[in-house]
């Protein structure tokens, strides 16, 4: 899912660090800054942002911008909420850009669609389910950790797909059928290995999660 620099013609990639600035400078202006100040939420965070980047660079793919990687935005999002994951995963684009995964023109281009679709479709989920469902700690894990990570990936590699037909770099009919099915596959790993890691964090460190409350799922009912 990484693009390289010379994939797109220029306009897409100067237009999307138009709309990444735009972004980015909102995401800094909003972010809860004084939930960094916290040594141990500082090295969450920043933790996040070198594990995620070591696991963006393992990458499977046989042509140029057709790569898979797990994507780890669900619990960027969960546990620090969706400003601080998209500044977190933009560094964790640049990331992979310096050690050559992706092109420094595409940069926002790639932080646009890997860090910005997979914080809002990761907030989006999570908005939209959880005012619909039980107030239940293994509701939060399993809909948020393990189904919300899955619909994530999905969502993102759907959009990837649908943006490289319309800029014209592949045809749809290949992308649909020999591209995008994989991300079904893809979603197994991510939400079995965001779901664990969710469960680990709401159990041994609830504090480390920003959208974990333990009067609203661990109250008694």
């Amino acid at each position: 899912m990484n693009l390289p620099d010379t994939l797109l013609g220029e306009e897409w990639y100067w237009a999307a660090w138009v709309v990444w600035l735009l972004f980015f400078a909102r995401s800094v202006w909003r972010a809860p800054w004084g939930r960094l100040t916290d040594s141990e939420q500082l090295n969450l965070w920043l933790g996040m942002i070198v594990l995620l980047t070591l696991v963006w660079s393992l990458k499977a793919g046989v042509k140029p911008g057709l790569g898979f990687h797990l994507l780890g935005a669900m619990v960027f999002t969960l546990s620090c909420g969706p400003h601080l994951a998209f500044i977190g995963l933009s560094l964790v684009t640049a990331g992979i850009t310096l050690n050559g995964a992706g092109g420094p023109l595409a940069f926002a281009a790639n932080a646009l669609l890997l860090g910005g679709l997979g914080v809002a479709f990761s907030q989006g989920f999570y908005r939209f389910l959880s005012p619909l469902l039980p107030r239940h700690f293994f509701v939060y894990i399993f809909v948020n950790g393990f189904f919300g990570s899955a619909l994530t990936i999905i969502g993102v590699g759907f959009s990837v797909t649908l943006f490289l037909a319309v800029a014209g770099v592949y045809e749809w009919e290949y992308l649909i059928s020999e591209y995008f099915p994989y991300f079904f596959l893809l979603a197994f790993s991510e939400a079995w290995l965001s779901g664990m890691v969710m469960t680990l964090f709401v159990v041994y460190r609830p504090n480390w999660v920003v959208t974990f409350d333990d009067s609203r799922y661990l109250a008694d009912k």
